[in-house]
């Protein structure tokens, strides 16, 4: 049995996934870096990481992949971190409930499957961190992203839940909510968007014209405003999993602290107003 603490992350193909298997690895930990092909566990391989595939809308790849890190590990795991998660961009008017159904099977009823299958292994060993990489779109919802901040807004819902639950048990339920950070999110999405979205039947054709698929498009490289490296969310990690009292929300990026704050101290409208802007 290894005598290192173990964490397992998925979504590590990329982005805060791949940083933190890297960040996670460099502390000391061992980890295993879930991804969902398996093109990405045999690169991730190469790097010298024990990289199982786990894709959240497959159940039997779920308890394939944490059955092989307690093999591995004895049975034990003192963390994971909850990441890998997708994009379907569009107006909800314009999005078919098949498409929510998707991105809720692998954004948020794949994660509840896998933290329900870790609970009773953290619960034999008193201890334990559930570390969910959430969003500021699981606080303030924003035009054109529907599909995920419904899935980010129940994550919160859930976890809140989980986290009071889970008192007195010695594990831990942490939120980290991001904003801005450099990841192939948006590039993913754009099959996504092709196979569910008719934008040009769509009352507000001209909009996706103008504003929503030039963005989308767009492979300038160009960074967002307050765009920050996937490391800044490892570092936080890091707190979560190793901290004697970790916090039960981490924020990272400014835009998600401003939110924090806007979201308790303006009315409904005036956060319309901003979000919208």
């Amino acid at each position: 049995m290894s005598a290192k603490r173990s964490i397992l992350i998925t979504g590590c193909s990329s982005g805060i996934g791949y940083a933190a298997a890297h960040g996670m690895r460099a502390r000391g930990w061992q980890v295993f870096a879930a991804c969902r092909q398996q093109e990405d566990c045999d690169r991730l391989a190469v790097e010298g990481f024990d990289a199982p595939r786990l894709d959240y809308t497959d159940e039997a790849s779920i308890q394939s992949a944490l059955a092989h890190v307690l093999e591995q590990t004895g049975g034990r795991l003192d963390a994971l971190f909850n990441n890998g998660a997708h994009a379907t961009p569009g107006l909800v008017e314009d999005l078919p409930t098949e498409a929510l159904r998707e991105i809720f099977e692998a954004n948020f009823f794949g994660w509840h499957s896998l933290t329900r299958a870790v609970i009773p292994v953290m619960r034999a060993q008193g201890h334990g961190r559930i570390v969910q990489c959430s969003s500021v779109l699981g606080m303030v919802a924003m035009p054109w992203r529907g599909a995920y901040n419904s899935t980010k807004f129940a994550l919160e819902g859930l976890t809140d839940t989980l986290r009071l639950e889970m008192r007195g048990t010695g594990i831990e339920l942490i939120l980290i909510e991001p904003g801005p950070v450099t990841s192939k999110l948006r590039t993913k999405a754009i099959p996504r968007f092709e196979r569910w979205i008719d934008w040009k039947n769509s009352p507000r054709a001209e909009e996706y014209e103008s504003t929503m698929r030039p963005r989308l498009y767009d492979d300038s490289g160009k960074k967002d405003r307050f765009e920050l490296p996937p490391e800044a969310v490892v570092e936080k990690l890091a707190h979560a999993v190793e901290s004697p009292r970790p916090r039960p929300r981490y924020f990272v990026t400014t835009p998600t602290h401003i939110a924090g704050v806007l979201r308790r101290i303006l009315p409904t409208r005036a956060l319309d107003w901003v979000t919208s802007r």
